[in-house]
C-alpha cells in the first residue's frame, strides 16, 4: 500500500510539473529580444503593400496559440479579416498561407517577412502569383486616458450638393435629388474633406432591396449596411457590424426601402453603435482596418467614408459632433 502510494505521488508531480519544464526548456531554446523570440513578433501591425505609386493598405495580427503555435488575422486590400491556422517562425523570419476569399483566382495568397527592429518588411505573393512588397509599423493602441470634452455639431451633408464630399474616382454616380444624397448604381466611393479622430456620428440612410454599402469610420473601419435576411444568423459582416471583426448583438434593420438611422460614438478604437434605437454594439474594441480602408495609418485622423462600389444608397441626414 506504502509503495503504491509512493508510486501515485512520483506520477502526480511528473504530470504537475511536466507543462513547467517544458515551459522552461522552451525557453532556453529563445532568449527575450533575441531574433528567435518570437514574441517579437506577437501584436498587431499595419501594413502597407508598396506595388503601386499609392500603397495598399493591409493588416496583421499574431498570437500565441498553446505553448509555442503562433496563430493570427490577416486583412488585404479588400474583404473581412481572414484567419491564419499557423505562422511558422525561425531566427526573426516568418510565413503563412490562406485560401482566397472574394478573389476570383484560386490561388493561396502567401506572405513571408522578417523582423527588422520594431518594424517587419517583407514579400506578399497574391491570388494571381504576384510578388508584392511590404513594410510594416506596430498598431498604435489608441488608448484615451480621459472622456472626450464634444465640439459642436456640424452638417456634413447640406442637403443641396456635394460640397465638401470627393469621389474616389472618376466612375462616379453620386449626386443631390430632392434634397437626398444617392448613389444612384454601382461606382465609386465618396469621401468627405474633412477628418476626424473622435467623434459622434448621426446619419440616416436607406437601401434597395440586395444593397449592399458600408460606412468607413476615419476611412478605415466600416460599418456593415446590407439587406440580411432577418432569419439569418447574426455574424461579422452582418447589418450593423464592424465588418470581419465585430458582431451586432440584435437584428436592428427596419428593411429595405426604409430610412435607418445609425448613432455612432468613435473614441480611440473603442465603439458604440445604435440602430434604430436599438445599441448593438457597446463600447468594443475594433482591432484593425477593414479591407478597403484609405489607408492603414490608425493613428491619423480620417475621413468619412461612403461606400459606392457596390451598390445603390441614399443619405438624407450625416452630422457629426467631433471631439475637441
Amino acid at each position: 500500500m506504502l509503495k503504491k502510494t509512493f508510486n501515485y505521488c512520483i506520477l502526480g508531480i511528473l504530470i504537475f510539473s511536466s507543462p513547467m519544464l517544458y515551459a522552461q526548456s522552451n525557453s532556453k531554446t529563445a532568449k527575450p529580444g533575441s531574433s528567435s523570440d518570437s514574441s517579437q513578433l506577437i501584436g498587431r501591425w499595419d501594413l502597407e503593400l508598396l506595388d503601386t505609386p499609392q500603397p495598399t493598405p493591409s493588416w496583421l495580427e499574431v498570437e500565441h496559440s498553446g505553448f509555442k503555435a503562433l496563430v493570427g488575422r490577416y486583412v488585404g486590400a479588400f474583404g473581412s479579416a481572414r484567419p491564419i491556422s499557423t505562422i511558422t517562425f525561425d531566427n526573426g523570419n516568418f510565413s503563412f498561407s490562406i485560401p482566397s476569399q472574394w478573389e476570383r483566382n484560386t490561388e493561396e495568397i502567401r506572405l513571408t517577412g522578417k523582423l527588422v527592429g520594431d518594424q517587419i518588411e517583407g514579400k506578399l505573393t497574391n491570388h494571381e502569383g504576384q510578388p508584392q512588397p511590404f513594410r510594416g509599423t506596430r498598431a498604435p493602441a489608441l488608448k484615451r486616458e480621459k472622456a472626450p470634452n464634444w465640439g459642436q455639431p456640424m452638417d456634413l451633408f447640406n442637403g443641396s450638393d456635394l460640397e465638401g464630399w470627393r469621389p474616389s474616382g472618376a466612375n462616379s454616380h453620386w449626386q443631390v435629388r430632392n434634397g437626398i444624397l444617392t448613389n444612384a448604381r454601382q461606382g465609386a466611393n465618396l469621401i468627405s474633406e474633412k477628418v476626424f479622430n473622435d467623434f459622434q456620428l448621426h446619419i440616416e440612410f436607406r437601401y434597395p432591396p440586395g444593397g449592399n454599402s458600408g460606412i468607413y469610420l476615419r476611412g478605415r473601419h466600416e460599418i456593415q449596411i446590407e439587406d440580411n435576411k432577418k432569419e439569418a444568423p447574426l455574424g461579422r459582416t452582418s447589418f450593423g457590424a464592424i465588418y470581419g471583426f465585430l458582431t451586432p448583438s440584435e437584428w436592428s434593420s427596419t428593411g429595405p426601402g426604409e430610412w435607418q438611422v445609425f448613432d455612432i460614438s468613435l473614441i480611440g478604437r473603442m465603439v458604440s453603435i445604435t440602430a434604430n434605437g436599438k445599441t448593438i454594439i457597446s463600447n468594443q474594441e475594433i482591432p484593425g482596418i477593414t479591407g478597403g480602408a484609405l489607408d492603414s495609418q490608425e493613428a491619423a485622423a480620417g475621413p468619412i467614408y461612403l461606400q459606392g462600389d457596390h451598390s445603390a444608397i441614399e443619405f438624407r441626414k450625416i452630422v457629426i459632433t467631433p471631439a475637441r
